[in-house]
């Protein structure tokens, strides 16, 4: 999740645990200071984007070397905030406080290596975005009201409520995916099918399958009941994504994001979105490779968004269309983007709707 959801985050948590046995606000400042460590890793420089990309939420993120770090973390926690109550219950809140960190991660849909050392497994159901306001504004409530009027009983109120609509979050998750399964376009395959909660809410639902030649994208709104579902399908050319497996970033890149990838050649170059994050073609993370004349693999540049301001703005309007049932189809047509030079309009374009029933 964004920083401001941890620190809110870390400062409720430690707040619940040390209840009354120090100052609230000085539970509140250690607790938000903790809760951001484990993001430190961003720090780490890498060779090349795709290792930054893969290697974020790692180690720093393993719930072993967490569990590992609250020692001597507890010791300087009760030396810094002057704490005569027992070393254990630091141990608590650190643990706590850390834990939460990568266990809110998790949710998203980015990948988590909870497992680090035993493995480099990236865990992500998508359940949350990675930036929602309706978990957020809770926690802040709940810490700014806690402070203000000296009751721990507002912290504890908005942490269960914030933990609620996570809960609610992998609920609605399920069934969404119990009605995608009943409309998939004949070519996907029904076990590469992805369902990730879009940003800022819960309430729409951006759909992923994975066929041979095609991947299909489509969203759900929960208001929509027992509307059809639309498909778009893209085009997925998996045998050179399969011919380009022994490159070591693009096979890093494809089990990090569990098959969910398209590459696609525009000349020389080659360019490798993940599909998970961002809407087609606009992904969050593409990253390209200059092919040089041996057939080999220049090092990976990412490239940066294209989408300004007043792209944003509709997304956010075709969003809470959605969000309410209604159909928004202008921002469902998607058009090449000009201005990137680097992907050809054939790459871009769709190749089809599909509309099951």
């Amino acid at each position: 999740m964004d920083s401001l959801s941890q620190i809110a985050l870390g400062a409720a948590v430690s707040v619940a645990v040390f209840r009354q046995r120090q100052p609230i606000w000085k539970s509140a400042l250690l607790g938000a200071i903790a809760g951001t460590m484990p993001d430190l890793d961003v720090l780490v420089q890498f060779d090349d984007p795709i290792s930054e990309m893969t290697r974020h939420r790692a180690e720093s993120h393993g719930l072993f070397y967490l569990t590992l770090a609250c020692w001597p973390l507890a010791w300087l926690w009760q030396k810094v905030a002057g704490q005569q109550g027992s070393y254990r219950r630091c141990w608590w809140a650190c643990w706590a406080v850390l834990i939460s960190h990568p266990l809110l991660d998790f949710l998203t849909i980015y990948g988590t290596q909870l497992a680090q050392p035993f493995s480099d497994y990236a865990f992500g159901p998508g359940s949350v975005f990675v930036i929602d306001p309706l978990y957020t504004l809770p926690l802040l409530l709940g810490i700014v009201l806690a402070l203000a009027r000296h009751q721990l009983r507002w912290n504890d109120a908005m942490l269960a409520l914030s933990s609620a609509y996570l809960a609610f979050g992998l609920i609605a998750q399920q069934w969404v995916e119990q009605q995608v399964a009943r409309q998939l376009p004949p070519s996907a395959d029904p076990a590469t099918v992805l369902v990730t909660a879009t940003p800022f809410n819960t309430q729409v639902w951006q759909v992923l399958a994975l066929g041979s030649e095609h991947y299909f994208e489509a969203f759900y709104a929960l208001a929509d009941g027992d509307k059809a579902l639309q498909w778009r399908a893209w085009p997925r050319d998996s045998r050179l994504l399969a011919q380009y497996q022994q490159e070591p970033l693009v096979r890093q890149l494809t089990r990090f994001s569990h098959d969910y990838v398209v590459l696609t050649a525009s000349g020389s170059q080659l360019i490798l979105s993940d599909l998970r994050m961002g809407l087609a073609p606009h992904y969050s993370f593409r990253f390209v490779f200059e092919q040089r004349p041996d057939g080999s693999l220049s090092a990976p540049t990412r490239l940066a968004g294209s989408r300004g301001t007043e792209q944003i703005g509709a997304a956010l309007d075709w969003l809470w269309l959605r969000a309410s049932g209604q159909p928004a189809p202008a921002f469902f047509n998607p058009q090449p983007d000009p201005a990137n030079a680097l992907v050809p309009a054939a790459a871009t374009g769709h190749s089809g709707v599909y509309q099951m029933r």
